[in-house]
């Protein structure tokens, strides 16, 4: 057989090749070895690494691989042939290797339900120790690709990766609505995990991302989560519930029905019933919920009393600037004007109305005021409390004709009080 006389490797193509074994095993102790930038080159002879060589052009004689002396008995600068193997490793640093994780079963905190989810990621790789990546992971192949690397060790990965995403989001309640705020951290702590994995095996984890966690999409479950998470979207945006969806799928059907049947004549009757009667009264299951809210007075005769809410939180229309503000402030978050809400049906009141402007119920009553402080006074009160002072008689002096507690003057005979 030849003799080879010079060694020498140059990937092709775009594909990443970590490790390469020279075809040819004939060599002799005048070869010629190159290795290129970011290249390695690892010679085993007889079971055993026989030499190391780093960048550049080399010989491989007998000063250069001094153990060949004991394992072939080859003199001192002789020109001998012999037989080994070449080990090319690409030290080069790539960061484009893809992983997927596929379904991982959680019960998530935000929907309070089982939901099955996959995880997408990109991670690099930088062979760390050649010795150890030829012995641990090549074994007997020419060649070691990426995809020989994510086919070999998927098993592992995917299990340490599976648990650690699961475990992060359980101790840390995190649920799908909040995962994509958080697959920084998950990123680092994942990093951290795998880091020994790899450099057991020879090689330096540089980079670890967590692209995406998602519900599955590919299995029926996964696609009635998105189903559901999808209807109650448009729900809160429409300002309908479930209930409320359903009736208008029964009154729908029931009107589809009236030429076909009186069956149809009843649906349509038990439907209308459903929505809250023809008339426009109240109650029905589709009630608009951008109502103003019903509200209870602890001080109903008083502006700026405290109004308690007696449902959810709603939206009012301001009565200065006409733009809506949520009902739990206090003020307009527009203008600043305070809300004054009115007990029954919650919609806010200029401080001087009477009445609600939407129900029309009563906003204030006559207050009598203490004459000489302008302490309230409770009705029938003939001395203020405030100050002592004796309150005007409530009957006019000239014409016995009943008096408001305000009116300065007689309107039967303009006496004044």
């Amino acid at each position: 057989m030849a003799i080879i006389d010079l060694v020498r490797w140059t990937p092709q193509g775009n594909q990443t090749i970590y490790a390469y074994r020279f075809p040819e095993t004939n060599l002799s102790t005048y070869t010629q070895l190159i290795v290129q930038e970011s290249q390695e080159a690892i010679l085993f002879s007889k079971g055993q690494i026989v030499g190391k060589f780093g960048p550049g052009k080399h010989t491989l004689n007998t000063e250069n691989l001094p153990i060949l002396r004991s394992l072939y008995g080859l003199p001192f600068g002789s020109k001998n042939p012999f037989t080994a193997e070449v080990w090319f490793v690409n030290k080069l640093q790539p960061y484009n290797i893809d992983w997927s994780i596929d379904r991982m079963d959680i019960h998530d905190t935000d929907y309070n339900t089982g939901i099955p989810l996959i995880s997408n990621g990109r991670y690099g790789l930088k062979i760390n120790d050649s010795e150890r990546f030829l012995i641990k992971i090549v074994g007997a192949k020419n060649s070691f690709d990426q995809n020989d690397l994510t086919d070999q060790f998927f098993g592992e990965f995917s299990t340490k990766t599976k648990s650690t995403i699961l475990q992060f989001m359980i101790n840390n309640k995190i649920g799908l609505k909040q995962i994509s705020a958080h697959l920084d951290n998950i990123s680092e702590h994942l990093k951290t995990i795998m880091l020994p994995f790899w450099e057991n095996l020879g090689l330096e984890l540089t980079k670890f991302y967590v692209t995406s966690i998602e519900v599955d999409s590919t299995t029926e479950v996964g696609r009635r989560v998105l189903d559901a998470i999808s209807r109650q979207s448009a729900q809160s945006i429409g300002g309908y519930t479930w209930q409320q969806e359903k009736a208008f799928d029964v009154a729908k059907d029931a009107v589809d029905g009236l030429a076909n049947s009186n069956s149809g004549i009843m649906g349509a009757v038990i439907a209308t019933n459903m929505m809250g009667g023809l008339g426009g009264a109240s109650g029905g299951v589709m009630q608009p919920q951008y109502n103003q809210p019903a509200f209870v007075s602890t001080n109903q005769g008083q502006q700026g009393g405290t109004n308690q809410p007696v449902n959810q939180i709603r939206e009012v229309y301001c009565s200065n600037c006409s733009k809506k503000f949520p009902s739990s402030h206090r003020f307009c978050s527009h203008c600043g004007d305070p809300y004054d809400a009115c007990p029954k049906c919650g919609t806010d009141n200029d401080k001087s109305a009477q009445r609600c402007v939407s129900c029309g119920t009563q906003l204030q009553s006559e207050t009598v005021l203490c004459t000489n402080c302008n302490t309230p006074l409770a009705a029938g009160s003939s001395f203020c409390g405030n100050c002592g002072k004796q309150q005007a008689d409530d009957k006019c002096s000239r014409c016995s004709t009943q008096l408001a507690p305000s009116t300065k003057f007689c309107p039967k005979c303009g006496q004044k009080r």
